[in-house]
């Protein structure tokens, strides 16, 4: 595709995320890549990295049109963004040409528009608050309450590009090989700092064309989702419950740290999720894992009830510690979101708890920065059950880094531990 053929695609994408904003991005954009199979893996690239540099700067760019006067539209968001992170082989005279393939040519006011934004910084000192850190207003004082005066420097790693990590799967093979695997299909991989089993890889490789990746040597998982799984701790010969399974990925970590030996039970709502994992299942070489869809009126949970050595909670939650792979999540969050997340939370652990054996533990986990998802949670959890305790930090499972955990809570940043931002509580049930 020519430069100004891969600018009007963009632009499309744009137009149609506009037109279903409640939609994930990822979704759109994987969709609308389907319905063009013309378009190959490079331009592909090509085209998201522009949108999803639009949608990092959603707001900012906002407030830059609508005070040059201009109407915010698709081709105005992108003019913007040339305009005030200019790439010096671009110009929009030359791309917006109305030829075979090119948007139409710049009219009057995208003209002017693209004039008197050109030089201008992209954050600006009259911006409010939660436009310049690209926050909804109702979600900056909660924001706040988490991180403090550390904030702006939180929100800066976030709008940073997403790692590629990858979680070795020990039933197949170990770092050392996975590397070597993944070199022969020129990847090339280093091993991550705080994950026992992660390797970490540079730029936008095509893993999942991998042998190791087919192999079922890897698996695409952020280092810090892999740090929930070293929290559960579990070993072989235990009974493990994944109770928010989704496609499996956490369950998939926890059967390699179970060696294959035990039961464990991936567990939800979804049934379209619960069949997505069987074929990660079976290509990691997982034989002790079961799947169970959890439906109104089941008894299956009452009649397992303290019967669990470990049991995992990987609540549904805003999502809010994803923003460098979701930018746009933080665009379609709403304050009625977090307080429907947040009693679905609490009621979700309440029925977990209670397939805890005596002395077993539980363990919750989000991937959201918030308090009221995370420490709040926990601490009304166990104000009303008094049986659970937060682990000692001599507890802990070893797979989990030393100090990662002080007082049996973990607390994720990209700034701070460069992983996306995770949560978990590891509590334990009175003997």
């Amino acid at each position: 595709m020519t430069p100004s053929a891969r600018l009007s695609a963009a632009i499309d994408l744009l137009a149609a995320m506009e037109a279903t904003p409640r939609r994930p991005a990822d979704a759109l954009a994987n969709a609308f890549f389907r319905e063009r199979r013309y378009i190959g893996g490079g331009d592909r690239r090509a085209i998201s990295a522009r949108i999803w540099r639009v949608l990092r700067h959603w707001r900012r760019l906002h407030w830059w049109i609508e005070r040059a006067g201009g109407q915010v539209t698709p081709r105005t968001l992108v003019l913007a963004m040339m305009a005030l992170e200019p790439d010096s082989r671009e110009n929009p005279r030359e791309l917006f040409t109305g030829g075979r393939y090119a948007p139409l040519g710049l009219i009057g006011h995208e003209s002017a528009l693209y004039d008197r934004l050109r030089g201008q910084a992209l954050a600006h000192a009259d911006m409010p608050r939660a436009v310049r850190l690209e926050v909804p207003d109702w979600l900056l004082p909660r924001l706040e309450r988490t991180f403090g005066d550390g904030l702006e420097a939180e929100l800066a790693a976030m709008e940073g590009e997403a790692t590629l990590d990858l979680r070795v799967n020990l039933l197949r093979s170990d770092r050392a090989g996975a590397r070597v695997a993944l070199d022969g299909d020129g990847i090339r991989a280093e091993e991550t700092t705080l994950s026992p089993w992660g390797l970490r890889v540079a730029g936008r490789q095509p893993v999942t064309s991998s042998t190791a990746f087919r192999n079922g040597l890897v698996e695409i998982q952020d280092e810090g989702s892999q740090l929930v799984v070293a929290a559960v701790g579990a070993r072989p010969g235990m009974r493990v419950l994944d109770y928010c399974a989704g496609a499996a990925g956490k369950t998939l970590g926890m059967a390699m740290t179970m060696e294959n030996r035990g039961h464990i039970v991936a567990c939800d709502v979804s049934e379209p999720r619960l069949e997505g994992a069987v074929r990660r299942l079976r290509r990691a070489g997982v034989h002790n894992a079961e799947r169970h869809l959890l439906v109104a009126g089941d008894r299956w949970a009452r009649r397992r009830a303290g019967s669990f050595d470990r049991v995992l909670v990987d609540a549904p939650c805003t999502g809010t510690g994803t923003w460098r792979r979701n930018p746009d999540a933080r665009l379609r969050l709403r304050e009625q979101d977090l307080l429907e997340l947040t009693a679905k939370q609490a009621e979700i652990m309440d029925r977990a708890a209670s397939l805890v054996r005596p002395g077993g533990r539980m363990v919750y986990a989000t991937c959201s920065v918030l308090r009221e998802e995370n420490g709040d949670q926990i601490a009304a959890f166990l104000a009303r059950n008094p049986a659970f305790s937060l682990v000692t930090p001599d507890a802990v499972h070893d797979d989990l880094p030393l100090g990662l955990s002080n007082d049996g809570q973990v607390s994720l940043t990209p700034r701070q531990h460069h992983t996306d931002g995770f949560f978990a509580a590891i509590m334990q049930r009175d003997s």
